[in-house]
């Protein structure tokens, strides 16, 4: 239902005119509706003791009861001035809560990937508590670490997530300053929950591909489109900073994160960069505040700084065996392009992204200095780069968690590379110093405080001071230009509407389809048209081996089926042996060999480092380099992190397996072959397919449209596929399209901006501008 109006308040107040200027409303949901005449939208939650001021005829919240309108209340002045006086009244202890940036928030917290939550001391199962209710640790960080950066991952439902958001603003409007919670999200529009960073995917949204997926469209247009539907989508639920676009530029093929990214394109990969954030950060008309900015503007925080894309053999920082990042052909300053080209240079008003990640890696040898140490860390990656040679005057946040403690080079804890020896405390210290402005993941203000005193001690209370409103400033920008501190409520029946609501599905879909790339198409075998005698086809259930996710956690052995009875039947008529079928599909994934380290070898008495295979038979490194660029760890006795001459098996080996088999029963008979990916991959499947599609994410329904005919295939390759497993051994890390590609039965090379449609090879606009030349 939507907002019903319970009472008018006696109150109307008159324009010196004599005209009235504003209107106050009780909403049913909990907060207050003041409208006025050429003025700001307030709303307010009466319980929380703040009130309202009139000057000049004009309504304003009174955010720290003190009776005065203060500058920073005073909606009519700029977001900087508004930034910048606030800052100057803040406390330290305020402050150090602003700088924290939570830990992942599901809501309700009942338990999951990331750990449970009490409800008045009780597991939330048995604590009788709503969906919308704060847990005790959301209470506590909110109340005693002044924390004012949530992220949040899965949600019960828009309109639950609307109400939680009420209930969270509501609690901390009456406290301090009256600074309003902003709500981030890592990206939560993919077909499916699968990690951390689209652990909010799936229910109640519109479904998107990839970005790997988007940017196999080629057209930045779409990826602004969706820019704007998923900025509606997260304001809808309380979501003001997207941490968002990855626009780490993926010139490593074996890289785990890979499929977050726009490809290994330079050129591409800054288009897509600058529109997604023009996308997200844009309000047009009635919604815009000022230069672009307004209540549809979601902050984007573009990641990762400066690219974590050329880490070494493939092994990702996440884990201390994949902390150095290398460059090997010296392209550090290409992987800046997306950032400096693209999201720090966009075609809107809002001119650059609000907000800047950077990597955990440590970015061997960029430092003049010598100094490697993880980018957060680095005074020369973060304010000789990017602050002073870039001129970004931004938010700057760490990744997560990189001030805890690693205890092993398998652990997913701690993220702090090179500074290992230093205390948490000590920690937040160097990052400030390096000129960093918050930290994420931490929800205590208490390391931050020592930090401050620290910096005291080394250059005194004034210099502290202005060096944490400097970082004040900026954080309060980010919800001043969206609106927040006038208001940061939600209608729950207009989220419920918003979100997920058809035209967006629709738009999703349709772009899941142009995300799909034909690779092969032998003899015209596609379309498969659906006729009215269906044609019989033969779909192998799919086989699951036991694997173990990026974060540790086991997925079971199983088999499923690959489609939905009921839906293959709307195009095909199924049928379980091969001899009576007229085609046949087959859909696999990715390789899947491993991170790049095994305890196991450890303990036969190797060095712990293997092989990441992108091929499905087993693999002997026997190119891999005999000494590792990078390497050394307090917590290993050698430097050399090579595994050459090692072995590895992939996991799914089956999936190859299942299309051989395919083939071999149904001889001449047609094979259709789909991968789901999110990297590159040796096509040893190819000879056994009659024809290839490549899907980075997306629903079965759209595959099936594609195979049947109803949509023309229209995507390009975002990335080259490796002809084998020694050109991706020799390629460096840092450099784009340096691999020998496949080439196929017939003669298709499959290279960065290949693609087919139903007439052949695609050569469109597209292709001649950002073809690999």
């Amino acid at each position: 239902m939507r907002t019903k109006f319970l009472f008018a308040l006696p109150i109307m107040l008159l324009a010196s005119c004599g005209g009235p200027r504003w209107s106050e409303v009780k909403t049913d949901n909990g907060y207050n509706l003041v409208t006025q005449k050429k003025g700001r939208t307030l709303a307010y939650a009466p319980g929380s003791g703040v009130t309202l001021l009139t000057v000049d005829g004009y309504a304003f919240k009174d955010l720290n009861r003190n009776g005065t309108l203060e500058p920073y209340e005073d909606w009519r002045l700029s977001a900087e001035e508004r930034a910048e006086d606030l800052a100057s009244r803040l406390p330290i202890e305020e402050i150090a809560g602003m700088m924290l940036y939570s830990s992942h928030q599901s809501v309700p917290s009942g338990g999951g990937m990331f750990g449970g939550a009490t409800y008045d001391g009780k597991p939330y199962a048995q604590s009788g508590a709503a969906p919308s209710d704060l847990s005790d640790a959301q209470k506590k960080f909110l109340t005693e670490d002044n924390l004012r950066a949530v992220l949040v991952t899965t949600v019960e439902s828009p309109a639950v997530a609307a109400v939680w958001n009420n209930n969270m603003q509501a609690l901390v409007e009456g406290m301090g300053h009256g600074v309003p919670v902003n709500t981030s999200s890592d990206p939560r529009h993919e077909t499916s929950a699968t990690t951390e960073y689209n652990y909010g995917a799936g229910g109640e949204i519109s479904h998107w591909p990839t970005s790997l997926g988007l940017a196999a469209t080629f057209d930045p247009a779409l990826v602004e489109e969706f820019g704007r539907i998923a900025a509606e989508e997260y304001r809808a639920l309380g979501i003001a900073t997207a941490l968002s676009p990855q626009i780490d530029l993926a010139t490593e093929p074996r890289w785990t994160r890979f499929y977050g990214t726009f490809g290994e394109s330079p050129e591409l990969a800054t288009d897509m960069a600058r529109a997604y954030v023009d996308g997200f950060q844009t309000s047009d008309g009635k919604d815009e505040i000022a230069d672009g900015w307004g209540y549809k503007s979601v902050n984007a925080m573009v990641k990762h700084w400066p690219s974590g894309g050329p880490e070494e053999a493939g092994r990702d920082a996440h884990y201390n065996y994949g902390k150095y990042a290398v460059y090997p052909g010296g392209a550090f300053e290409t992987h800046l392009k997306p950032f400096t080209e693209g999201a720090f240079k966009l075609k809107g008003a809002t001119r650059k992204a609000s907000a800047v990640m950077p990597y955990y890696t440590i970015s061997t040898g960029i430092d003049p200095s010598g100094r490697n140490v993880g980018n957060s860390y680095s005074k020369y990656i973060i304010t000789d780069l990017l602050r002073e040679k870039y001129a970004y005057d931004g938010v700057v946040c760490t990744d997560w968690n990189i001030t805890y403690d690693n205890m092993g080079i398998d652990k997913f804890d701690g993220k702090c590379w090179g500074v290992e020896e230093l205390t948490v405390a000590q920690r937040h210290y160097e990052c400030l110093k390096a000129g960093v402005d918050q930290f994420g993941g931490n929800n205590d203000k208490g390391p931050v405080l020592e930090a401050y005193q620290m910096w005291v001690d080394e250059f005194g209370k004034e210099s502290a001071d202005q060096r944490f409103k400097e970082s004040a400033k900026r954080l309060l920008m980010n919800s001043f230009r969206t609106g927040l501190f006038e208001n940061p409520y939600l209608d729950p029946a207009a989220s419920a509407e918003t979100v997920g609501k058809p035209e967006y599905m629709e738009k999703g879909y349709q772009a899941q389809l142009k995300s799909v790339v034909m690779i092969k198409n032998s003899d015209n075998v596609l379309p498969m048209k659906a006729a009215e005698a269906k044609s019989k086809v033969y779909v192998p259930q799919r086989y699951f081996p036991q694997l173990v996710n990026f974060f540790g956690m086991v997925t079971p052995e199983r088999w499923e089926d690959t489609f939905a009875l009921e839906l293959l039947s709307k195009y095909y008529e199924p049928v379980a042996d091969p001899a009576e079928a007229d085609f046949a599909i087959v859909v696999i994934d990715a390789p899947a060999s491993g991170a790049g380290y095994s305890v196991e070898d450890v303990k036969k008495g190797g060095n712990g480092y293997l092989p990441i295979s992108l091929q499905y038979n087993d693999y002997t490194a026997e190119s891999a380099r005999e000494v590792s660029i990078a390497g050394g760890d307090r917590l290993e006795k050698f430097v050399n992190r090579s595994y050459k001459g090692k072995s590895v098996k992939t996991a799914n080996k089956s999936d190859l397996q299942a299309v051989i088999d395919t083939k071999a029963a149904m001889g001449d008979k047609p094979v259709v072959t789909v991968i789901s990916t999110g990297k590159p991959f040796v096509p040893e499947f190819e000879p056994y397919s009659d024809a290839i599609l490549v899907s980075f994410g997306c629903q079965n329904q759209a595959l099936l449209e594609l195979i049947s005919g109803a949509v023309e295939p229209s995507a390009l390759l975002p990335m080259q596929l490796p002809a084998n497993m020694k050109t991706v051994e020799l390629q460096m890390e840092d450099v784009p399209f340096d691999m020998e590609c496949y080439v196929d039965a017939d003669g298709n090379v499959y290279d960065f901006a290949y693609g087919l449609n139903w007439s052949g090879r695609i050569n469109d606009e597209r292709v001649k501008k950002y073809g690999n030349k």
